[in-house]
C-alpha cells in the first residue's frame, strides 16, 4: 500500500513541478506569493485577503496548505463564494480557510503514514486513499509538494468544509442522543456544551441510557438530584479536543467531574471504563464526540449501574496527527459546514 501511495504522490509531484515551473522557483516565494504566481488560485487569494489571513500565511510558518483551485471554488453552489466574501461573513470564511491549513511541513511522503491531520481551524481532516486517489475529506489531491519558503502546498480539486454545529447541535442532528440532551438541559449544562470549548464528549446513546436500571434516568432528572445528574454528565466530558488515537495512547483521562476514566482496548474493542466505543472522532465546532454504548458513572455512583469505573491518577496528553480506528466500524460521517448563498 505504501509503495502504491508513493507512486501516486510521485506522479502528482511531477505534475506540480510543471504547473509551478519548478520547485526551486516556488521555494523562493512564500505560500501566498507562490499561489498568486501560479495563476490558478485567484479565488483563494481573494478569500485570504477578505479574511485577513494573507499576513499570517506570509509569516515564517511553516504551514502545509491544501489549496483549492479556482475550479474547486467554482464547484460550490452559485453565490456561495460571493456570500463568503462579505465582511459580515468573515468568521465563517476564516473557519473554512483555516480548515485547509496544517501547522508544519507535511510533504507527500509523510502522508502515507497519516489517517488525518489537525488543521488551524482546530478540527481534523481525514486522509485516505480511494480508487488510487489520495483524498482529504472529500477532496482529491491533484498535485503535491509545491515547495515554498515558509511551507508547502498540496493542490486539491474541491473546497473542504469543517463541521458547522457545536457539540449540542451535532448531537441533536444525529437524532440518537435525546436522553443525553434532555439530561444536559435539566443539569443546566447546555450553555457550557455550546460554548467556545474545546471539549471532548463521550456521548451515550439513547439505547445506552435505556440500559440503566429502571427508574434511574427519571430519578436523575428530578430537580432535587440536579447536582448528582451534573456530576454524571461531567464524568463524560474531557477538557480539550482529544481524538481517538491520542486518547488511546494516553490510556486515561481526567474528566470535568474530577475523576478519571480508563481508556483501553479489550478483545479488539476500544473501551472507556466498560463502555464500548461505537463511533469516534465526530467533529463539532467546539470539540469532538466519541459515541459509547453505556452510561459512565463516577466512582461514588457505581452501585446504580453495571458500568464499572477504574480510577486512575494521571492524564497524559499527546499531539494528534494520525487517526486510527478504535473498532472495526467506520468513523461516523461528520456534518460539514453548509454555507448559505443568500445575498
Amino acid at each position: 500500500m505504501k509503495r502504491s501511495l508513493k507512486r501516486i504522490f510521485a506522479s502528482t509531484a511531477v505534475a506540480a513541478g510543471i504547473l509551478f515551473s519548478g520547485s526551486a522557483q516556488g521555494a523562493d516565494k512564500d505560500i501566498v506569493d507562490t499561489a498568486v504566481a501560479a495563476g490558478s488560485f485567484s479565488t483563494l487569494a481573494a478569500a485570504l485577503e477578505a479574511a485577513n489571513l494573507v499576513e499570517a500565511l506570509k509569516s515564517d510558518g511553516p504551514f502545509t496548505v491544501f489549496a483549492p483551485t479556482d475550479d474547486a471554488f467554482a464547484k460550490l453552489p452559485a453565490g456561495t463564494v460571493e456570500n463568503l466574501l462579505k465582511p459580515e461573513n468573515k468568521d465563517q470564511l476564516t473557519a473554512v480557510l483555516t480548515y485547509h491549513v496544517v501547522a508544519g511541513n507535511v510533504p507527500a511522503a509523510q502522508v502515507v503514514d497519516l489517517k488525518g491531520a489537525k488543521t488551524l481551524n482546530g478540527q481534523r481532516v481525514d486522509i485516505a486513499v480511494s480508487d488510487g486517489n489520495v483524498m482529504v475529506d472529500s477532496a482529491k489531491v491533484v498535485k503535491t509538494d509545491i515547495q515554498c519558503s515558509n511551507g508547502i502546498i498540496h493542490v486539491v480539486d474541491s473546497v473542504i468544509l469543517p463541521a458547522q454545529g457545536n457539540l449540542v447541535a451535532t448531537a441533536k442532528e444525529a437524532g440518537s442522543f435525546n436522553t443525553l440532551l434532555a439530561a444536559a438541559k435539566a443539569a443546566g449544562l447546555v450553555e457550557a456544551l455550546s460554548g467556545e470549548g474545546p471539549l471532548t464528549v463521550f456521548a451515550p446513546t439513547d439505547e445506552a441510557f435505556a440500559k440503566l436500571p429502571a427508574g434511574t434516568v427519571e430519578s436523575l432528572l428530578k430537580p432535587e438530584n440536579n447536582a448528582k445528574l451534573a456530576a454524571v454528565l461531567k464524568y463524560h466530558v474531557i477538557s480539550g479536543r482529544v481524538y481517538s488515537d491520542a486518547a488511546l495512547e494516553a490510556k486515561q483521562a481526567t474528566t470535568l467531574q474530577g475523576s478519571d476514566v480508563r481508556i483501553r482496548v479489550t478483545n479488539g474493542k476500544a473501551k472507556v471504563n466498560d463502555a464500548t466505543l461505537l463511533k469516534t472522532d465526530v467533529d463539532a465546532t467546539n470539540g469532538v464526540i466519541h459515541v459509547i454504548d453505556s452510561v459512565l458513572l463516577p466512582p461514588a455512583d457505581k452501585d446504580v449501574s453495571a458500568t464499572q469505573v477504574h480510577p486512575v491518577k494521571v492524564f497524559v496528553s499527546s499531539p494528534c496527527q494520525s487517526q486510527r480506528s478504535w473498532t472495526n466500524s467506520h468513523t461516523a460521517p461528520r456534518t460539514r459546514m453548509v454555507i448559505s448563498t443568500r445575498r
